[in-house]
């Protein structure tokens, strides 16, 4: 059994929205406000979308319309995500919520802890 699991993914027109939801497994012992949701488009490095590890963080082309949060006792982490648009189009994945900065960090968290979800956004 994978750490984390996503879901909640799906193909969706430009301006709809999507809540994807991340469940840690018990024995993984993951700190939930530590955690964060990343993004892979195709031909593209895996990016930091949002986490309330520290200070909250959105991505800047995210602010305003993705909004995370978590809830211990259901072990979930989830991101509300509102006015689509097809640049949103990527594989979504759940990791630990690393510095903004940390750009290193961030390269290597997709795929690392589960299988990620898919979101598709058409115009």
């Amino acid at each position: 059994q994978a750490d984390l699991v996503e879901s909640g993914g799906g193909s969706v027109q430009a301006g709809e929205s999507l809540r994807l939801t991340c469940i840690a497994s018990i024995a993984s012992g993951f700190n939930f406000p530590g955690l964060g949701w990343y993004r892979q488009a195709p031909g593209s490095e895996c990016e930091l979308v949002a986490t309330n590890s520290g200070n909250p963080y959105y991505h800047p082309s995210v602010k305003g319309r993705f909004t995370i949060s978590h809830d211990d006792a259901k072990r979930t982490v989830a991101l509300q995500m509102n006015m689509l648009k097809p640049d949103d189009t990527a594989v979504y994945y759940c990791a630990p919520g690393y510095h903004p900065q940390a750009k290193d960090a961030h390269r290597i968290q997709c795929g690392l802890w589960g299988q990620g979800t898919q979101v598709t956004v058409s115009s």
